[in-house]
């Protein structure tokens, strides 16, 4: 029994190998995409950012009446 625990256990962690991983985990499309991005930067052509804008503030509410 105890010899079987081992071969499990590496049955197991092959079963989990994914060949469309690069090394840092993300895939190969997701790679090429950060690359992308990467360059873009580097060039100085990142896209402009709108400003966000303020959120709304809330109307100042009424004080009830004590009665």
């Amino acid at each position: 029994m105890r010899a079987l625990v081992p071969a499990l256990m590496l049955l197991a962690l092959a079963a989990c190998s994914d060949k469309t991983r690069t090394a840092g985990g993300v895939s190969e499309g997701e790679a090429e995409a950060l690359d992308e991005a990467a360059e873009m930067l580097d060039q100085g052509s990142a896209p402009q950012v709108q400003p966000r804008q303020p959120l709304p503030q809330p109307a100042p509410s009424k004080p009830k009446p004590a009665g």
